[in-house]
This record gives structure tokens, C-alpha cells and sequence, in this order.
């Protein structure tokens, strides 16, 4: 495990690495932790904004997960924000190793104006992206199959963006195996 703070600061590049993008308390460090099958990898927190660093889990040369701080809400300075959003710009323009950045989406409330920056900035700086519920264990499957309908339907406005959403639940463990299976893909891809 490795944290940067600064753009001097980031690893080198190797392997494949995955980012795990979302507004604060989305589940990012849960989500990690259910897809690694390591409860404490990721530290976890109710306090929005404790990520404060893009945090790097090393799967061994093959693969590399980044856990970025989240966005929206954050019980942190103004200047601390203007920080990290500095640093995530460094980090989208300059890893040529970043295969895909999941912008996780709380599946009870959907696409959020709050998401609507980083989507953008997403595509702007042509990074692949795809957009993953997280929580879906506390909709009901009709719920759920409504807010997948409404968020691919907002995504289909914007080309750059995967078109097909993932819906997981760290609790439970729904979506997971789809979503291993989707970095399984990605890594292929890349010759991994």
C-alpha cells in the first residue's frame, strides 16, 4: 500500500492499475474491501472526506487499486478539497497504466448534480469510466431495476462513459463476482 499526496508523490507506474472514484461515504473503501475479500484493506469511515490521499493497493505486478478521496461533502478545509481535486486531475492526465476509473453511484439516490464534474472531467480527459451502484441491497429489485434504467439512460448522453452500469452490495456481496469479472476483462485486455 502506497498514499500520495501530491503529484510528485505518486507511484511509479506498473502494471494495471483501477480507480475507484464517488461522492464522500459512497462505499469506495467498502467496496475495495468486499472485491479484495479483505475486510480491513481499505479503511472505512463515517466521516465524510477521511480519504484524503490517493491511496494505492498493490495486487501484486499485475494489478494496482486506487481508492480516491471522495468528492461532494467533506468535513475538511476548502484549501485541503482544491488539494485533492489538483491531484486527481495529475492522476487522470498522467497514468498511462489507468485502465478504468469506476465512479461508484449510492443506488438509493442515483446520479447526483455533484457527479456531474467528475463524469465530465472523466470524459474530457478520455479516460475510460463505468458507473457502479453501490448499496443496491437496500432497494427493493424493482427499485433497483428503475434506477439502473435511469442512470444508463442519463449515461447514454455521454459517449466516453461505459454504457452498461454494475450494481453491487458490499453487505451482501451482490454484483461482486460481476465486478471481478469485469477487471478480469480489462486486465486481459491489457495483456495481463
Amino acid at each position: 500500500m502506497a498514499a500520495a499526496g501530491s503529484a510528485v508523490s505518486l507511484p511509479s507506474m506498473r502494471g494495471v492499475e483501477i480507480a475507484f472514484a464517488g461522492r464522500s461515504n459512497v462505499g469506495k473503501s467498502s467496496l475495495i474491501n468486499a472485491l479484495t475479500g479483505r475486510k480491513n484493506l481499505a479503511r472505512i469511515s463515517r466521516t465524510p472526506g477521511r480519504t484524503q490521499e490517493l491511496v494505492f493497493f498493490n495486487g501484486g505486478e499485475a494489478l494496482n487499486i486506487v481508492d480516491m478521496p471522495g468528492y461532494g461533502y467533506a468535513a475538511a478545509a476548502k484549501s485541503k478539497i482544491e488539494a485533492w481535486t489538483a491531484l486527481i486531475d495529475d492522476f487522470l492526465r498522467g497514468r498511462s497504466n489507468l485502465a478504468r476509473v469506476y465512479v461508484l453511484v449510492d443506488a438509493r439516490h442515483g446520479l447526483k448534480p455533484t457527479d456531474e464534474p467528475v463524469l465530465a472531467a472523466l470524459g474530457q480527459a478520455a479516460v475510460s469510466h463505468q458507473v457502479v451502484l453501490t448499496k443496491c441491497d437496500e432497494l427493493k429489485p424493482s427499485e433497483l431495476d428503475g434506477r439502473i434504467a435511469t442512470v444508463e439512460a442519463a449515461l447514454a448522453k455521454r459517449p466516453a462513459t461505459f454504457p452498461t452500469v454494475l450494481a453491487t452490495s458490499s453487505h451482501d456481496g451482490a454484483g461482486i463476482p460481476e465486478l471481478r469479472a469485469a477487471i478480469a476483462r480489462l486486465m486481459a485486455e491489457r495483456g495481463r
